[in-house]
C-alpha cells in the first residue's frame, strides 16, 4: 500500500482586492510576509500544482492522500474554496483523503468559531471510530483495507499572537491515541498519525519553542517503533526520521507548493510496517 502524504500548500489569495476591514488586524501583519517577504509569490501557483499531486497520487497508484495541515495562505474563504477546488473528487472522499487543518487555517478567532475549515472539508474529518473523539472531533480514524489506519490529531490553536505558531496535541487528545492504538480493530495494522507541528527539525533536535509541537515528546511514548509513523508539516523540509524503539517514523512533507520546492512523500506500507518513504517532485505545472 503506497501513502502520498502532502502539506503546507497555502492556497493564496490575491489580497490587494480584500477589503481591509475583512481581512482584520491579524492579517495586516500578514500582508508584511506575503508583500515584502515575497512569500505571496511562492505560491502563485499552488493551486495548479496541489491538483497535479491529485493527479499523481491516482497515476502512481497511492491508496490514500495525507495533507498535513496550512491549506490556506491566512484562512480567507476563498482560499478554502480553491484547496477544496484543487483537491476535486478525493476532496469529499474519506476513504481516499485525510486532511486535518494547520496553524494557518486557524488563524482567526472569527474563522474557528464559523468553522470554515469543516464547512470545505468536514467529510474528510468523519471517523471510522468515533468512540475515541475526545475534543472537537479529534482524534478521528480513518481504517484503510486491513493493512493500515490514519489517525487525525489537531494541534492547531489561535495564537495570542502572529509570530507564535507552537502546537499543543493535549492530554485527551493523546490518551484517546493510547486507547486506540490498543483497540482490536487496529491491532496489526500499521498506523499513520497526522498531525500539523514538527516534533523535531531535520536535525533531530526540537524546534523553537514558539514554533514546535510542544508536547511531541509525549506523543511519542504512544506511538514508538516501525509499525507507526507521525506525519506532519509546518517546517517548509522534506525530511524523514527512521523509528527507533522510542519513536515511530517521521515523515516532514515540507511546503509541496512552494515554488523551487515542490514535493511529497510516498509511505510505503507492508504487512502493517511503515517499510519506508520515496521523495517525489510532481511534473511542473507549465510543462
Amino acid at each position: 500500500m503506497l501513502i502520498l502524504h502532502c502539506s503546507d500548500v497555502h492556497i493564496t489569495e490575491d489580497y490587494s482586492k480584500v477589503p481591509w476591514l475583512q481581512l482584520g488586524w491579524r492579517r495586516w501583519i500578514a500582508m508584511l510576509e506575503l508583500k515584502i517577504g515575497g512569500r505571496g509569490k511562492q505560491y502563485l501557483q499552488a493551486r495548479e500544482v496541489l491538483a497535479q499531486i491529485v493527479h499523481e497520487a491516482e497515476e502512481k497508484g497511492a491508496s490514500h492522500l495525507v495533507l498535513s495541515g496550512d491549506l490556506t495562505a491566512y484562512a480567507l474563504e476563498r482560499e478554502f474554496s480553491g484547496a477544496r477546488e484543487a483537491l476535486g473528487a478525493i476532496g469529499s472522499d474519506k476513504r481516499r483523503c485525510t486532511v486535518i487543518p494547520g496553524n494557518h487555517d486557524r488563524y482567526t478567532p472569527a474563522v474557528v468559531a464559523e468553522r470554515l475549515f469543516e464547512k470545505y472539508f468536514g467529510p474528510l474529518l468523519e471517523s471510522d471510530l468515533p468512540e475515541y473523539r475526545r475534543e472537537d472531533g479529534f482524534p478521528f480514524v480513518r481504517l484503510l483495507g486491513d493493512e493500515a489506519a490514519v489517525v487525525g490529531l489537531g494541534s492547531a490553536r489561535v495564537p495570542p499572537l502572529p509570530g507564535l505558531s507552537y502546537g499543543v496535541v493535549g492530554r485527551r487528545q493523546r490518551l484517546a491515541l493510547r486507547e486506540i492504538v490498543q483497540d482490536p480493530r487496529i491491532r496489526g495494522r500499521a498506523v499513520l498519525v497526522v498531525v500539523h507541528h514538527a516534533p523535531l527539525t531535520r536535525s533531530g533536535h526540537k524546534d523553537k519553542l514558539s514554533h514546535r509541537l510542544i508536547d511531541g515528546e509525549a506523543l511519542f511514548r504512544e506511538i514508538p517503533g516501525p509499525r507507526f509513523a507521525l506525519l506532519h508539516g509546518h517546517i517548509h523540509s522534506r525530511y524523514h526520521h527512521p523509528a527507533t524503539d522510542r519513536r515511530p517514523h517521521i515523515f516532514c512533507a515540507g511546503s509541496s507548493t512552494q515554488k523551487g520546492r515542490e514535493g511529497y512523500w510516498l509511505i510505503r506500507v507492508e504487512n502493517g510496517q511503515i517499510v519506508g518513504g520515496v521523495q517525489q517532485v510532481p511534473r511542473r505545472v507549465n510543462d
